[in-house]
């Protein structure tokens, strides 16, 4: 039992801004870590539920309620998945060997490439959220996308190969625990289902948006990278977020044209 707590706030400590206990930085500590890692999403999507209350309390009007779904889940975040989303962008954005794009990844500077890649990713998914109705539902599915796109990125790191470079992510697969995978598809499979009971044709999109970005990612990291890294990682998290929201905004519509 304390190995899962010291694994939650390493999870916390690493993947966002909320304030933790310190723990020692070692691998028995970091056994559960990216098992906890959709605990975090799970903090986020109470947020966003929050705001969603204030918002439609103090009567804010949809841009301003967008605004607020859109950076919440950054600001909590601390940006370090999309701090793996612009490193990626880059790199892809290169068309260079696999090695030179590994090098991207490490480079601390942002290039032109990872600004308009971001600045896409902001303005598509606050396009997007000013079409999400002010209503507890509406917020309560793009809370559990904030730990469904955590699970997926956690999962994704646990399966698919690492790239066999020395990394934050290489010493969270080594002292990851053996089950690590079956954890994170039980996290997958209950968000499917709590997707799917807030709204069936969202939550059908959302899956299958979800598997397509896994084999995606799978198809990418060998082909590109020669392997999985924390900024592939980082990458399918905030990619997957914006497509999920894509997809569920689209299935809501044709449900209502349709049906």
């Amino acid at each position: 039992m304390k190995d899962v707590l010291r694994s939650t706030a390493m999870a916390f400590l690493m993947f966002s801004v909320i304030p933790m206990p310190r723990v020692e930085w070692k691998k028995e500590n970091m056994r559960y870590m990216l098992c906890c890692l959709p605990l975090v999403g799970a903090v986020i999507a109470g947020a966003l539920y929050v705001w969603m209350l204030l918002s439609r309390e103090l009567g804010f009007g949809r841009e301003l309620y967008a605004a607020g779904m859109t950076l919440l889940p950054v600001l909590l975040s601390g940006g370090i998945h999309l701090d793996g989303f612009c490193d990626t962008a880059d790199a892809l954005s290169s068309h260079a060997a696999p090695e030179r794009k590994r090098e991207i990844l490490k480079d601390s500077h942002t290039g032109a490439f990872a600004i308009l890649y971001a600045a896409g990713w902001f303005t598509a998914y606050f396009a997007l959220c000013t079409e999400i109705e002010l209503c507890g539902r509406a917020a309560l599915f793009l809370g559990v996308l904030q730990v469904f796109s955590r699970a997926l990125g956690a999962f994704a790191s646990v399966v698919l190969p690492g790239s066999g470079q020395p990394g934050l992510l290489a010493a969270f697969r080594d002292a990851a625990e053996k089950k690590a995978a079956w954890l994170l598809g039980i996290w997958l499979a209950a968000c499917t289902a709590g997707l799917c009971a807030l709204s069936l044709p969202g939550g059908i999109a959302a899956a299958l948006i979800a598997a397509g970005c896994f084999f995606g990612l799978r198809r990418m990291a060998a082909r590109e990278f020669g392997g999985m890294s924390g900024d592939l990682a980082g990458y399918i998290i905030t990619l997957s977020q914006l497509l999920m929201l894509l997809g569920y905004v689209f299935a809501e519509r044709m449900a209502e044209v349709w049906f």
